[in-house]
């Protein structure tokens, strides 16, 4: 396997190129595949940003990334760069990473053992805010979070964002058959 020392080699050269996009850089892993080397970048928004970062702002700072390693000595034969974001799947392990979840609902395990899902609410200091305040929990309490996926409830739903198709349809086309 390729040494570590490679990976921080290759943070250390894109670091200011992710930055100067005013993006984080989470992590970098170098890894070796048949006779090419693989490059793998998790880039995110800055903490006090919110949303998602856009495809658009990924490929811009890949091409930079791409140009820098290009040229870097850490590489010098060919290689694969993938440029992704840490997606909902990451473990929030640090505070930042908490106050990019803000306004989430959120799974936390504290290290006395209890655990909980609640919307985030806000990050005050080291106080992770939960349900305008129903709950606070100190950073340094928490074991383990990670951001809980929301799909829309049934009744939140604006009827009109579905569109009214005129015609056959063909589900009673199928009815019809049988």
């Amino acid at each position: 396997m390729v040494a570590s020392s490679t990976a921080d080699k290759v943070a250390e050269a894109v670091r200011p190129a992710v930055e100067n996009a005013g993006l984080v850089l989470e992590e970098v892993k170098v890894a070796p595949a048949g006779a090419r080397t693989v490059v793998r970048v998790i880039v995110d928004l800055g903490e006090d940003e919110s949303g998602a970062l856009s495809l658009d702002r990924v490929a811009e700072v890949a091409r930079e990334i791409s140009d820098l390693l290009d040229v870097h000595p850490a590489l010098p034969g060919a290689f694969t760069l993938e440029v992704s974001t840490p997606g909902t799947s990451r473990p929030l392990t640090e505070l930042r990473h908490f106050k990019r979840a803000r306004t989430r609902m959120v799974a936390v395990k504290l290290n006395d053992g209890t655990n909980f899902t609640r919307r985030l609410t806000a990050v005050e200091a080291d106080t992770l805010v939960f349900d305008d305040g129903a709950q606070r929990v100190t950073f340094g309490d928490v074991a383990s979070g990670l951001v809980e996926v929301e799909l829309k409830r049934a009744n939140a739903i604006d009827e009109s964002e579905f569109v009214d198709f005129e015609g056959s349809d063909s589900s009673d086309q199928m009815d019809d058959e049988v």
